[in-house]
């Protein structure tokens, strides 16, 4: 045997002159075997610089020990506050995770998925990108026998496990916050139409209205790609309405970024002229001198603890067949 080479064990046992079956039940601690001869093992075990062959073991155990996540983004602080509670349920568990991002792609998503599985990891978290719209993925991992748990921006698909926040808690104590400070002009600014996320946020932001007996105006809604352009034409296409709206929900703080720094820009003041409320509760907003009125939390820890749980169960019960969908309510955080 090569110098620094790990051994084998068969090598073990040739050097002890016992059955490689003995070395290997004695290496697991099986109660079969003395503890003298086990003791024996382990000392001879470490002089060859013998490593277990996990190769082999998850073969048998026909488990990798290893989760997917794959997120739009791991810079951002919402995702960042999922991913720790996700790799802390994963440590307790003795798993692995692997990370991807797919940056809003939908082609470069479907090829991290495609990875994940070949590497045949033992299920997945996502949260799907904006421009995700082909979902075949899902029936890819089904038929591989790799569970998958959706949480924060999830699929409008049935039969599918899911955590995520009720957008509509937020929406509608972010209406009776600026109602209750005299607004009536109240816009919205929404992501992409077809995202699912978007279609939840208008459905609530009507019902805020609605509740608060304030007329609907299509005018108001203004829809973003996200990017900072988008986010800049949303916010000059209200500003150059007649009667501009006094107080603005957006799609994320990400958005309420942009487009309260070109409101600034345009010589209005923040939470005089014009006032905003925004999701995800960014965690910075705190050192900001105009932050916005309020922040809606969707609890991403929360969210990335529970989607991961709900992973391991599945992972331990394969049968398992109904779909679960775990909700936790958003709520409105005063900033300024």
């Amino acid at each position: 045997m090569k110098e620094g080479k790990p051994a084998t064990i068969k090598e073990i046992a040739k050097r002890l002159k016992i059955s490689p079956s003995t070395v290997s039940r004695a290496l697991n601690d099986h109660p079969s075997i003395g503890l003298v001869t086990t003791m024996r093992v382990k000392k001879v075990a470490a002089e060859l610089n013998y490593e277990p062959n996990q190769t082999a073991i998850f073969f048998k155990q026909r488990k990798t020990f290893t989760i997917g996540v794959v997120l739009p983004s791991l810079s951002e602080p919402f995702f960042s506050a999922a991913i720790s509670e996700i790799e802390n349920v994963a440590h307790e568990k003795n798993y692995t995770v692997i990370m991807g991002q797919s940056l809003d792609d939908a082609d470069r998503e479907f090829r991290i998925l495609q990875t994940l599985k070949t590497h045949r990891v033992d299920g997945v978290l996502m949260s799907i990108g904006k421009n995700t719209q082909d979902y075949q993925f899902v029936e890819l991992l089904k038929g591989a026998g790799i569970p998958i748990v959706f949480f924060d921006c999830v699929p409008d698909l049935d039969n599918i496990h899911t955590v995520v926040s009720d957008l509509e808690t937020g929406m509608l104590e972010a209406i009776d916050m600026f109602v209750s400070c005299g607004h009536h002009a109240i816009s919205l600014i929404n992501g992409p139409a077809r995202l699912p996320a978007s279609i939840e946020r208008r459905n609530a932001y009507c019902k805020g209205l609605e509740k608060c007996n304030i007329p609907f105006r299509e005018e108001y809604v203004v829809n973003t790609d996200l990017t900072s352009e988008g986010n800049e034409s949303a916010i000059l296409q209200l500003l150059a309405l007649p009667d501009r709206p006094s107080a603005v929900v957006s799609f994320n703080d990400y958005v309420a970024l942009d487009v309260m720094m070109i409101v600034r820009q345009r010589g209005l003041t923040l939470n005089q002229d014009i006032h905003f409320i925004s999701y995800a509760n960014y965690p910075l907003w705190k050192y900001m001198e105009n932050p916005p009125m309020a922040s809606i939390e969707q609890f991403p820890g929360d969210q990335g603890r529970k989607a991961a749980e709900l992973l391991f169960e599945l992972i331990q019960t394969p049968e398992r067949t109904d779909p679960v969908k775990i909700v936790f309510k958003s709520s409105l955080i005063n900033q300024a």
